[in-house]
């Protein structure tokens, strides 16, 4: 047990997740979703597309496609929750919203919840970042009235980039770094490897990690163009033969992350482990700005490889970036093959799939969606099949790769040692990302108590109706999860939630 403890002095436990997606208004309802191998993709009606303000004529138009993936809800915010009046509301990207409620309920997933005891005595920072607020240029900026009432000064803080992660700071009192992140399309991976390395440099107790991304002007549907990255048939085929593009869409996604010594010493609910990550840019070295790199892809993954310290062959599974593209996909498994040659000659032992073909491409959280799915994976002990994958595309030589893609449904063996993942986001303009994922360590329970033990299970809210939707979602939880014990989760409600002025008790 020391010589495992030692070897993974330098990890970080994921003990918190959170997030809204396609079709899933939390991780848990999004793994129902990915391993029974639902596409999250809608396809409007003409009554929907015109209710959501499609052009007008567009229906008729065959480069129209009416495929959204969407979260549900997008235009809700519990506002007085968090102390923002109507108005600032109304000035508030929908994104900074969604970002603010998904690092609650991560931290209370982690039992770190603001003004906690547990927060209290933490350092927590905040690492994330946000797609360009087309609210702001499709809502507000078309808005005549409202221009000529408002500062411009708070349209552009309520907006920008800048203010997502440090508004969370403000609203949950964190004290820890609040950093804004960029880069494209791998932005909320890049933010997770930033997060773990201010970790490992102990400059914060816990940090958050994520991004989030809604383009209210694709509600709708969008415009197919010949030689664009977009599908044009609204379907995401990864590393099929038949794949011609991706399908954008939204969410948000946080995980809360804490040292692994830290976690395991505090008894936190760890839900995976991160052995290693990188970051890198692929420079020139490849055929224009937006196009992705064999080399600067493979050396990323070697990179992460090579930190997390592990034989590269336990890797089980790959969480790809994956946008079914004509050029994309043949580079990334070109990559992955390359990378992992560097280590072992063994072939077709890590099964390949992305989350892109169940829920789109969540563009600047995409990467973090990919991640959630895969700390999903390791939890279950299940591998979750491909959809729209039939046959293999035929640019891309899987034989000479350590990775197949997976079509079904199949538990996940266990080798010699735990279960291992890599995940995987490369954005446009060349910043590329890399994360080694672990499973859980076993825990020793504790010894049984010789007498039966009393509980008390503490539930606050703001409201009675949001009383009683916690104390719903605690019931729901302890009867899914029969093993939890019950003094753990009086301890958790006792000092890893905020007391509010409705309460209920039971014994």
């Amino acid at each position: 047990m020391l010589d495992e403890l030692d070897e993974l002095q330098d990890a970080i436990a994921i003990v918190g997740m959170a997030g809204r997606f396609p079709g899933a208004r939390n991780p848990a309802e999004l793994w129902r979703n990915v391993r029974a191998g639902v596409e999250s993709v809608r396809f409007l009606s003409r009554e929907e597309m015109a209710a959501l303000g499609a052009p007008p004529g567009v229906a008729d138009d065959p480069s129209w496609v009416p495929a959204v993936a969407m979260p549900d809800g997008i235009e809700e915010f519990d506002a007085p929750f968090f102390g923002v009046s109507h108005r600032e509301a109304e000035l508030l990207d929908p994104q900074h919203r969604l970002f603010l409620e998904a690092c609650w309920t991560a931290l209370e997933d982690a039992g770190y919840a603001p003004d906690s005891p547990a927060a209290a005595r933490a350092v927590i920072s905040v690492f994330g970042g946000t797609t360009t607020s087309t609210y702001l240029l499709f809502n507000l900026a078309r808005n005549p009235r409202l221009l000529a009432t408002v500062d411009p000064l708070q349209l552009i803080v309520g907006n920008a980039v800048d203010s997502l992660a440090t508004r969370v700071s403000y609203k949950l009192n964190l004290r820890g770094s609040s950093q804004a992140v960029q880069s494209a399309c791998s932005t909320s991976l890049v933010a997770v490897h930033l997060a773990c390395q201010s970790l490992l440099n102990h400059e914060c107790d816990v940090a958050l990690a994520g991004g989030v991304s809604i383009n209210v002007g694709q509600r709708a549907g969008y415009r197919f163009h010949e030689d664009s990255i977009l599908a044009p048939d609204g379907h995401c085929r990864a590393f099929d033969a038949d794949a011609r593009g991706t399908v954008f869409g939204g969410g948000v996604g946080i995980v809360a992350l804490k040292r692994l010594e830290d976690a395991l010493a505090g008894r936190d609910a760890i839900r995976a482990v991160i052995r290693g990550s990188a970051v890198n840019n692929d420079g020139a070295a490849k055929v224009g700005y937006t196009a992705p790199s064999v080399q600067g892809q493979a050396k990323v993954v070697a990179e992460a490889l090579s930190v997390a310290g592990i034989d590269a062959s336990t890797i089980g599974y790959i969480e790809g970036h994956g946008t079914g593209t004509v050029l994309g996909d043949p580079i990334e498994v070109q990559a992955l093959a390359k990378a992992f040659r560097a280590f072992t000659p063994k072939r077709g032992f890590a099964a390949l799939g992305t989350v892109k073909a169940n829920i789109g491409h969540l563009d600047i959280a995409s990467g973090i969606a990919g991640l959630i799915k895969t700390v999903l994976a390791l939890e279950h002990g299940e591998i979750p099949p491909s959809p729209n994958f039939a046959t293999p595309n035929p640019r891309i030589d899987f034989a000479a790769s350590p990775v197949y893609v997976n079509r079904e449904l199949k538990a996940w063996e266990r080798g010699a040692g735990p279960r291992r993942a890599g995940v995987s986001a490369f954005g446009f303009g060349g910043t590329n990302a890399h994360v080694v994922l672990e499973e859980a360590p076993a825990v020793a329970a504790r010894p049984a108590a010789t007498e039966p033990a009393r509980h008390l299970l503490v539930v606050s809210a703001k409201t009675e109706h949001a009383l009683a939707a916690a104390a719903r979602d605690l019931a729901e939880h302890l009867r899914a999860h029969p093993e939890t014990d019950l003094g753990d989760a009086a301890f958790t409600l006792l000092t890893g939630r905020q007391s509010f002025a409705h309460r209920r008790v039971v014994v």
